[in-house]
């Protein structure tokens, strides 16, 4: 399957730079698996499209204050460092930039010396394996010395950390957020779970995938860097009991969808426990745990546009991005947000 048919043109004036002033102040497009229609709500109306005995399932990943910006200190060059997966101790693989001043040996300070860093090896993607070294707690030294990794696309800073975590976000360790869930506020969660919907949650640490671009021209042959993942015995053993009786499973983002679905048999029963995805769910591809999802407008040629392609259809979506566009969505992180069911 061609990459150029995953492409679509969106005016940069649609990029939302913010989040909006409150949680929840988004529009919302729904799309419907069985039907053409296009509907054009409020977040809030979500409540209208869930049922007493359905459950929505959330990722509940902290994203860490990844992006470290420091100097090397042979020759004082800012370089920048973000963190993507703990390996062991105090190893992490990494991004860098500028690459070609980062070699093995390389010694890097952050925060006036608060942190420091030496590059040990590369990776085969073109990232490093860096070892720190620090005082104290990395957590809190990496919360005094760290900026929340932005997407490129967004240029505006960011006044409050906190929009860039979900309400429920729990573990540390995501280089970027799940950004379907960012739209709940504890008002819409507590109308949600007083009608009778069921939140239970995963976990999935966002990683690399979320910044690596699809290079290759048949899609089939990009391979997915492999995130960490966690399905708690109680969210099982929620979503067999709202299978049981007649419930939909709604995934809130794409994280929790690629969760649900490696943990998956082929009847739909998710299993418990913990360990690495590498899957890459383009069109073709069968769901097996959920039944919708909500999820935020995704950018051309990403393997999140080929995800809702592969649930909804592929031109069904692109249709659906043109109206957006039509009717002025804002897009991708701090955009609006769709539901699939």
């Amino acid at each position: 399957m061609d990459l150029s048919k995953f492409d679509y043109d969106l005016p940069e004036s649609l990029v939302a730079q913010e989040p909006p002033e409150q949680r929840g102040d988004s529009r919302l497009m729904v799309v419907r698996l069985g039907s053409d229609k296009l509907e054009h709500r409020c977040f809030s109306d979500l409540l209208n499209y869930l049922n007493p005995g359905d459950i929505l399932v959330v990722n509940d990943t902290k994203v860490l204050p990844a992006r470290l910006l420091g100097k090397k200190e042979d020759t004082g060059a800012q370089v920048e460092v973000l963190l993507l997966k703990r390996l062991f101790g105090n190893r992490w693989e990494s991004l860098v930039r500028p690459g070609k001043r980062l070699k093995a040996g390389s010694r890097v300070t952050f925060g006036g010396g608060l942190l420091k860093c030496q590059i040990l090896d590369s990776t085969d993607y073109g990232g490093r394996i860096v070892q720190f070294f620090y005082e104290g707690s990395f957590e809190e030294v990496l919360d005094r010395v760290g900026v929340m990794p932005l997407p490129p696309y967004i240029k505006k800073p960011l006044l409050d950390r906190r929009r860039y975590q979900t309400i429920y976000a729990r573990q540390a360790g995501s280089a970027a957020a799940p950004t379907a869930g960012l739209h709940f506020s504890h008002q819409l969660l507590g109308r949600i779970a007083a009608m009778g919907v069921n939140v239970a949650t995963v976990l999935l640490h966002v990683g690399l995938g979320t910044f690596r671009p699809v290079e290759v021209e048949d899609i089939r042959r990009h391979h997915m860097h492999a995130e960490y993942y966690e399905i708690p015995e109680p969210s099982v053993a929620a979503i067999e009991k709202a299978r049981a009786r007649g419930g939909k499973v709604i995934a809130v983002g794409t994280t929790t969808t690629r969760c649900l679905e490696s943990a998956s048999g082929d009847g739909g029963s998710v299993r418990s426990g913990s360990g690495w995805t590498d899957i890459f769910i383009y069109p073709g591809y069968r769901f097996k745990a959920i039944d919708g999802l909500i999820t935020n407008f995704h950018l051309p040629k990403s393997t999140l546009l080929m995800m809702v392609s592969a649930l909804a259809g592929r031109e069904k979506i692109l249709r659906a991005y043109r109206e957006a566009i039509r009717e002025n969505y804002r897009f991708y992180s701090f955009g609006d947000a769709m539901l699939i069911i």
